[in-house]
């Protein structure tokens, strides 16, 4: 047996994956974010399955849950929020498994900022305006290297995806503002991006944060900024009828 870490999706039941679907069906144990991961996921679970949610866990007591699980050939599924690969402390659970010689698979799922941009229905890469998506966070009680400061980052003026920053919306603008990108720059934030409660908010960096605070968003919510968000956009190359490639000659 082994422990298979599921990427859950932003939060629609239905974004989950096949795989990750067909994982948490035969689960014996899951271990689930309580505080992101949409309670009605588990309902995919078998009605012996146990649950924990790894909200009032740490690290320690995740990786004993998981030994023990796979000691007694039950399966254990460990379910984080979007995908694992992004902000979801992946690597030191993998490396605890790996000193216990514990076998693990990862399945990936679909990130939050994935269904944020279907929420705001923008293209992150659009020719000519945007070629880059930056997805980062600000700094808060875990340090950000000097190197991938916002305000660095603000420089290249691009698609920016800004994760655990949504109680901090004032400093983040004066950053991004402060690093390059015009007061003007579109920007928007996107509060349980794809759940029932989704909520969106439009805006500049110069009025998001008045915006967030009168949304009263303070938690769970994605910033989005860059001109992908603008209504200006250039045609792709790749459906011009003059333009030829390898199999439209």
């Amino acid at each position: 047996m082994k422990v298979k870490f599921v990427g859950a999706g932003p939060g629609d039941p239905e974004l989950l994956t096949l795989k990750g679907h067909r994982a948490l069906s035969e689960a014996d144990i899951v271990i689930y974010a309580g505080s992101l991961v949409n309670p009605e996921l588990l309902k995919f679970c078998k009605p012996v399955c146990k649950t924990y949610n790894s909200a009032f866990m740490n690290l320690e007591e995740i990786i004993a849950i998981c030994e023990e699980g796979v000691r007694q050939n039950l399966l254990v599924v460990r379910l984080h929020t979007g995908d694992f690969s992004i902000f979801g402390s992946l690597r030191e659970q993998i490396e605890a498994l790996n000193k216990l010689d514990i076998a693990y698979e990862l399945i990936p799922g679909v990130s939050s900022f994935l269904g944020a941009a279907a929420a705001l229905e923008i293209e992150y890469t659009v020719p000519e305006i945007s070629q880059s998506l930056i997805i980062t966070r600000m700094e808060g009680r875990t340090p950000v290297p000097s190197l991938e400061s916002i305000e660095s980052f603000a420089a290249h003026q691009t698609s920016m995806a800004i994760f655990l920053s949504s109680g901090m919306v004032d400093d983040v603008t004066k950053q991004l503002i402060r690093g390059g990108y015009p007061s003007e720059t579109p920007a928007a934030m996107v509060y349980k991006a794809t759940w029932p409660e989704q909520k969106i908010i439009r805006g500049t960096l110069a009025t998001l944060d008045g915006l967030a605070k009168e949304a009263m968003i303070t938690k769970t919510a994605l910033i989005i900024v860059g001109n992908c968000l603008g209504y200006e956009f250039n045609p792709s190359k790749l459906y011009d009828k003059d333009f030829v490639h390898e199999f439209r000659g």
